[in-house]
């Protein structure tokens, strides 16, 4: 062992954000004290990030497995069957701290190892998702943070090739010092050609492929498992860069080697870098594992091993190969023009042996940094408690709308509520050629290629929801994503998840993680729609002048479906003038935690609106079979801003008013009740259980001329950043 490491004090252990009893279990791991490699290693691996040590116990309560699961959580991405020897394979993962710091390349980045986790497994994608959460619009730093995420995620996926097909945005002033930037790519692969990570065969080569390694990244999983304090900037080279014309050549020739027999397992070298690509692979495998850390293609002179184990530098790939094909796959990264380094072998002993010139650097036990790592049942709040801590004051009297029309108008151009059309034009999502629902709508469908089946594809949740009721706001989440898929017509498969919290050592925090996760749980139960994959972001709070403190609880939802017939998708667009509007699953009433009455009244009170899962499925099995059978042609889903915002997307989107056959009321225009959607119909095709409340046509809603609605609802974000491009 090397005697140059430096003797490890208790200041360098809270330098790696490792706790003194934390500490003591790496002692009693090892049997002695570790040098800073080993520290380094240790302290990544059981970093929040990584580990999940803070929210694992209360994940395995999520419902995983069903008859279209072939791989649910603990690989790169989940994997379900789509039918005819294919599969899909998704997820969904943050990358929050760096997009914050850098938003370009925090954004950038976080896309490119979404599409690695995708394409580790087989998968060629063919799309990618976000949700975006920022702070007031108005905040000093938020049209720099705004403008940075976008670029970057178009910037990147525009260039690797893969559309970006739709996503969500949400404003709020919990997000000011901690915005949230999480990315979802979906893939497809034959059912018979999916890869998966676990190292075996003893003397096989453990390979390096993709872009060298520099000093990018350094501690990035460690910073991702801490609130930010006032250095947010000094944290800046902790943050990748990423470069999506090598992401694109290596995707191409992870696909070309993967259509071979040469490939044991494989992992992308994603959150810890080398470590823990090279851990997970061993530990799944039940492996031990030498590396030549000389042989590591670097890009920068004099690295250490510590550096070249914690580096997060983009495009990077490890693999296990089969004996005597080393010279093959080779050959197919050198064309593509890729590094291909063989930089250890797997072994028999259960242990990471990293040699350095000549000097061993590491030798520890592999067990404990993947099986062992500490398991946190933190303290939670019980549900009256977080009710008291939570200040949601109780709805009251409510001062009725004196004018409808206006308040839709004001709506319509609110942040929350906003057309994203300024967003969604920065991205290519339409590469590829088989995006056939784009941006706007319920849900993005994307073809699956040479066929007419269609993948649809949402993204969703509703902090606010979540702040008032965990439970409800979980419950929620999975609901309105099933309700989007079903709003297009597809049958609901499965969802990944990205779990957005702050600081689990707070019981109030632990009361939303654990009262959303119970309530997504539930869902999924009730809906047949397994969680698959996700990831979990925690620590999302922020000291630093200027910034708020917790965000809201943010368990973004990603959900796939599935359509037989593409050309049978529904869209939200009035098709023809005289036609039926027909509202499912009854009038509005509630207007707790709603946008009309934030944006409209200023206040944000009440109670988060009741899922019935019940009346969810029921209804969105009469959308499903009024799409499958052609008797609707427009179907919107009731949602932010309640049934009068969801006429006016449907109006603008088809360039048709609509005129009601009744006055509506405050609630039953702006009241945000779940399980609701608006269809239209040609006459003569009656809705059975449906309420019929008008009829297309006409140049206005509420009495708002659609020139208005449509100036307020695409002016806001060009207003908005006019000062910034």
């Amino acid at each position: 062992m090397s005697s140059t490491a430096p003797h490890i004090t208790p200041e360098i252990v809270a330098e790696h954000g490792l706790s003194p009893e934390e500490y003591d279990r790496v002692l009693k791991a090892i049997g002695r004290e570790p040098n800073l490699t080993e520290l380094g290693i240790f302290s990544v691996m059981w970093s929040e990030h990584c580990s999940y040590k803070s929210s694992k116990i209360h994940l395995m309560k999520l419902p995983t497995t069903g008859p279209q699961v072939i791989c649910g959580p603990g690989e790169n991405a989940g994997v379900v069957d789509i039918g005819d020897g294919q599969a899909a394979i998704f997820k969904m993962e943050s990358h929050n701290h760096p997009s914050y710091i850098e938003p370009y390349q925090g954004a950038a980045t976080g896309v490119g190892g979404i599409l690695r986790d995708v394409f580790t497994m087989g998968a060629r994608p063919i799309a990618n998702m976000n949700a975006l959460r920022f702070g007031r619009p108005d905040h000093p730093k938020m049209r720099h943070l705004i403008s940075g995420v976008v670029r970057g995620i178009g910037g990147y996926g525009n260039c690797v090739g893969v559309p970006t097909v739709g996503g969500e945005v949400n404003f709020h002033p919990a997000y000011d010092g901690n915005i949230l930037v999480n990315a979802m790519t979906v893939g497809i692969a034959d059912t018979d050609k999916i890869f998966y990570s676990a190292a075996s065969g003893v003397g096989n080569s453990i390979v390096y492929v993709g872009s060298k390694t520099g000093r990018d990244g350094i501690h990035g999983a460690t910073m991702a498992s801490a609130d930010f304090g006032d250095d947010a900037d000094a944290k800046r080279p902790t943050v990748q860069v990423g470069d999506p014309f090598t992401e694109k050549l290596l995707i191409e020739a992870c696909l070309e080697l993967m259509a071979s027999d040469a490939i044991v397992a494989i992992q992308d070298m994603g959150a810890a870098g080398l470590t823990s690509s090279s851990v997970e692979m061993a530990s799944k495998g039940g492996v031990g594992l030498l590396l030549n850390m000389d042989a590591v293609p670097q890009r920068e002179t004099g690295m250490t091993a510590y550096e070249m184990m914690l580096s997060e530098s983009q495009e990077r790939m490890l693999m296990v190969l089969k004996p005597g094909r080393e010279a093959f796959a080779e050959a197919i990264f050198h064309k593509w023009e890729l590094d291909f380094a063989i930089i250890g072998t797997v072994t028999d002993t259960g242990r990471m042996v990293l040699v350095h010139h000549g000097e061993t650097v590491c030798d520890i036990p592999l067990a404990p940094l993947a099986d062992d790592a500490p398991l946190y049942d933190r303290p939670s709040m019980p549900v009256d408690d977080y009710k008291a801590w939570s200040g949601v004051k109780p709805l009251g009297d409510i001062a009725q709308s004196t004018d409808i029309g206006a308040d839709l108008l004001k709506l319509m151009g609110s942040p929350d509520i906003a057309s994203r059309r300024w967003i969604w034009e920065q991205y290519d999502h339409m590469v590829g050629a088989d995006t056939v629902q784009r941006p706007g709508g319920d849900a993005a469908v994307v073809r699956v290629h040479g066929s007419n089946k269609g993948i649809a594809i949402s993204t969703d949740c509703t902090p606010r929801y979540c702040y008032a009721d965990p439970y409800e706001g979980g419950k929620q989440a999975i609901a309105e994503c099933y309700r989007n898929l079903s709003a297009v017509g597809a049958t609901p498969l499965a969802v990944t998840n990205c779990l957005n919290f702050a600081n689990p050592q707070r019981p109030e925090i632990m009361a939303q993680l654990t009262g959303c996760l119970d309530g997504m749980g539930d869902a999924c139960r009730a809906l047949d729609f397994p969680i698959v994959s996700g990831n979990v972001s925690l620590y999302n709070e922020s000291k630093a002048t200027g910034g708020g403190s917790a965000i809201l609880p943010t368990p973004a939802i990603g959900g796939i479906g599935l359509l037989a017939d593409v050309d049978g998708m529904a869209t939200v667009a009035f098709k023809a003038e005289g036609d039926a509007i027909w509202l499912i699953g009854g009038e509005g009433t509630h207007l707790g935690q709603s946008i009309w009455l934030r944006e409209i009244a200023g206040r944000e009170a009440g109670e988060a609106p009741k899922v019935d899962l019940a009346a969810e499925r029921a209804n969105a099995d009469i959308i499903r079979a009024l799409v499958a059978a052609g008797t609707v042609n427009a179907v919107h889903d009731i949602s932010d801003g309640g049934l009068i915002v969801t006429i006016a997307e449907m109006a603008l989107a088809g360039k048709i008013g609509a005129q009601l056959d009744s006055a509506l009321t405050t609630a039953s225009a702006f009241g945000e009740d779940q399980g609701r959607y608006v269809v239209t119909a040609p006459q003569g095709n009656d809705i059975p259980g449906a309420v019929r409340i008008g009829t297309t046509g006409g140049s206005a809603v509420a009495g708002v001329p659609l020139t208005d609605l449509r100036a307020a609802h695409e002016g806001f974000f060009p207003k908005l950043m006019d000062s910034e491009l």
